[in-house]
């Protein structure tokens, strides 16, 4: 993986450093324990007293947004997420059907974690390109949640899929309908994703296989889809 990357690991998601000069980009920040776990992976790779410019997210599902205000707060860093889940961030999103089962955790979860709503300092769309460590595209993969969004490096030939699928805990797999907002848009966003020119794809609910091994995954569960 390239040396400005840091994957930083816990135990239900992992979210992302990326390194440009003498500034950290965060994409996604951490559930529960992710900021103890980032302060460590910093330490560890010697990047600790570098400053977090920004925190880009991949959607708004509590598991992704946890720690994006209080570490924007601490590093006085901006934060960017999909439009699309704007009610997601001022937690107020609605679900409907099988969905309804991850809008309930929601719900729950954000209360008792006192979530705080959030606007991102910058709203994102599809197209939108970011200057960060070479260029980053913001590409639109709605299912998950209806503004659900990847972030592409054309310069690595790497995609942060966030939710998109996931290989861990239960090996590689597309979302069950009760963790997604439209089931079918889900399904047909893993095929946006693959007309992109990859050489890898870091999903954020993984196992330690490389980039590479990861887009094998992604494509193996495309074969099956039915549109």
């Amino acid at each position: 993986m390239p040396p400005d990357l840091l994957i930083v690991r816990t135990f239900i998601v992992q979210f992302f450093v990326l390194r440009e000069d003498d500034a950290l980009y965060l994409i996604d920040a951490g559930f529960l324990g992710g900021r103890s776990a980032l302060k460590n992976a910093l330490q560890a790779r010697g990047w600790d007293h570098l400053p977090i410019r920004g925190i880009l997210l991949t959607h708004g599902h509590l598991d992704h947004a946890l720690n994006a205000p209080a570490l924007a707060r601490e590093h006085n860093a901006w934060i960017a997420g999909p439009e699309g889940d704007l009610e997601h961030f001022e937690n107020c999103a609605r679900y409907t059907g099988w969905g309804r089962v991850a809008g309930l955790s929601e719900w729950i979860g954000r209360r008792l974690l006192r979530m705080p709503a959030f606007r991102p300092d910058q709203l994102l769309h599809d197209g939108d390109e970011l200057p960060m460590w070479g260029g980053l595209r913001v590409v639109a993969l709605p299912g998950h949640t209806h503004g659900h969004c990847g972030f592409y490096s054309a310069k690595h030939r790497l995609l942060f899929s966030g939710d998109l699928f996931a290989t861990a805990p239960f090996g590689p797999q597309i979302a069950p309908k009760v963790l997604n907002q439209d089931n079918t848009a889900a399904r047909r966003s893993i095929h946006r994703a693959l007309e992109l020119s990859l050489e890898g794809v870091l999903p954020c609910h993984a196992d330690e296989a490389s980039p590479e091994r990861q887009l094998e995954r992604l494509r193996e569960l495309a074969c099956p889809v039915q549109i």
